[in-house]
């Protein structure tokens, strides 16, 4: 019971230390004027609190689907959980005030996108940055 004990905790910690190593970036098409923004201002527009960028401009976020980079998405960049956001976008949706950011399956997927329309925000690994992109917010 004590080695399994163990194992188990060895195996947190190695997964903790991981996700704490692992940088994510939020990005929009280089092409887009968009500058930095605050980790309030995207919170605001994956919540529906703001349909545009500031200064102009439509939003349009983008969300993997799954994974270590959405869960650590939801807990430090919006301050709620899964069940939480889409608690709120399901009142969105309902209302017919919004809708849920669309799910994407990669951050590849996710440039790709954003290189085709500069209205579109996306969570992204730093390693998949390319020059179709600019990060505006660093969330590590």
């Amino acid at each position: 019971m004590k080695l399994l004990t163990k194992t188990f905790l060895s195996v947190a910690l190695l997964t903790s230390m991981q996700l704490a190593q692992a940088e994510h970036v939020i990005v929009v098409s280089a092409k887009s004027a968009v500058g930095n923004l605050t980790k309030d201002q995207v919170a605001d527009i994956y919540l529906g609190n703001a349909k545009e960028f500031p200064g102009g401009g439509q939003a349009l976020p983008l969300l993997l689907a799954n994974g270590a980079v959405r869960t650590e998405f939801f807990d430090k960049i919006l301050g709620k959980n899964e069940a939480q956001a889409k608690a709120i976008w399901s009142r969105l949706v309902f209302s017919g005030k919004g809708s849920a950011p669309r799910e994407v399956a990669d951050s590849a997927e996710i440039v790709k996108l954003i290189a085709a329309n500069p209205n579109c925000i996306g969570i992204i690994e730093k390693s998949a940055v390319n020059a179709s992109v600019k990060v505006v917010l660093t969330s590590h």
